[in-house]
């Protein structure tokens, strides 16, 4: 699956990869410090902040629905 963003489409396989590595080789034998993705995520959460900027996709909007466990509530703004 690709990103968001064209341009994020390499970030986030690089993402992927380290992932599933630390997943299958830390996690899975224990080891829960998920610090070694973390710089090529940060970089790539970045890049998909930008993108979302340039397609006009606010971020409060998609917390505001899934961040409080309220699946059903809407974003303040569309509430009438």
């Amino acid at each position: 699956m690709n990103s968001l963003g064209e341009d994020c489409n390499e970030l986030k396989r690089k993402y992927d990869a380290c992932f599933n590595l630390w997943f299958s080789e830390r996690f899975l034998k224990g080891d829960n410090d998920d610090s070694m993705c973390a710089p090529i995520f940060k970089v790539y959460q970045e890049c998909v902040k930008k993108a979302m900027e340039e397609q006009k996709i606010e971020l409060r909007e998609i917390e505001a629905d899934y961040s409080t466990g309220d699946y059903n509530e809407k974003p303040e703004h569309s509430k009438s």
